[in-house]
């Protein structure tokens, strides 16, 4: 793996300070910045889902000891297959990334790393990922590679389909799935409705994340729910987050009964109700800088619930 020996202080749109910026050793700084380790809402935001799917299982099935496992199995897995997902994303859209002011600057337009070597950095990530996978149970392995096609199809979305965030939702979601497989070993009503429910909070959030590059994507010709939404966008993503808010609060119903648990799980799911108002209240669609920290207050959104589903699945 050869990378350009001018390694530039920081990519654009990673915040400024990260410790990948500050610590990491300079040869070693492209692979983590391919793989998003400078940006880890995205390791959030895939892992999230994931522990509602844990919770739900607790609630219908009860707690067990290997539920620590598939947490951290979950936790792990984020992490690779999320650094596996953007070098991928990063591979497929190199020629549009050095076309747009704030990614640009990503390690494969910039000269840093190659495309072979980005290739085989995605290889390494996924096999990873996988040793992990084996550990969680047939069905859940199942689960895990189906969710290859999504994963697969989502950086060419935005080139045939105005809701590439759509897409976007249907791979980062998968999580609730595999996790409650991995638990009870099949598939049930509530861990679809809450993949449902975790679809439209992504199109809520990357709607809004979106708005950053809607002067660069219309140029372009890329496409989004942010440009097809326009100065609708806030009624739109209010739309999603009730729809989110919804398909969460039925799910966690379709899990069964929780006795003590309940309040629990019901105030998890009106902090996560509480939260999106509260960015929706805030969300100015010429702001690039809002829209940004809006995106990463996601990472709070997606722990109130599940942390709230964990802790009423033990009772």
């Amino acid at each position: 793996m050869q990378t350009d020996s001018r390694t530039p202080a920081s990519v654009a749109d990673a915040p400024k300070g990260n410790w990948v910026d500050l610590y990491a050793p300079e040869r070693f700084r492209p692979w983590l910045r391919l793989s998003r380790v400078d940006r880890p809402i995205g390791i959030w935001l895939l892992l999230f889902p994931c522990w509602w799917g844990v919770g739900l299982a607790m609630i219908a099935d009860g707690a067990h000891w290997s539920d620590l496992w598939i947490m951290l199995a979950c936790a792990v897995g984020a992490f690779v297959m999320r650094g596996a997902g953007c070098t991928w994303n990063d591979i497929t859209d190199r020629d549009i990334d050095a076309q747009v002011a704030r990614t640009r600057s990503r390690p494969i337009p910039s000269g840093q790393v190659s495309v072979a070597g980005a290739v085989a950095w995605m290889v390494a990530q996924s096999l990873a990922g996988l040793a992990i996978l084996l550990t969680l149970g047939g069905a859940a392995i199942v689960l895990g590679i189906a969710s290859l096609a999504l994963v697969g199809i989502y950086p060419f979305a935005k080139r045939f389909t105005w809701w590439p965030q759509l897409f976007l939702g249907l791979a980062f979601n998968w999580g609730v799935l595999l996790a409650w497989a991995a638990h009870t070993g099949n598939l049930a009503p509530a861990p679809v409705l809450a993949w449902l429910g975790g679809i439209c909070w992504t199109i809520f959030y990357d709607t809004i994340y979106a708005h950053q590059d809607i002067e660069d994507d219309a140029m372009i010709g890329v496409k989004s729910t942010a440009r097809l939404f326009g100065a609708d966008s806030p009624r739109w993503i209010a739309g999603f987050a009730a729809a989110a808010v919804v398909m969460l609060a039925v799910a966690v119903m379709a899990a069964g009964p929780m006795g003590a648990g309940a309040v629990l799980a019901g105030a998890g799911v009106l902090g996560f109700a509480a939260h999106l108002v509260w960015q929706l209240a805030r969300f100015t669609p010429d702001d690039n800088a809002s829209c940004l920290r809006l995106f990463r207050s996601n990472r709070d959104a997606g722990l109130i619930p599940a942390a709230a589903l964990v802790l009423a699945g033990l009772f």
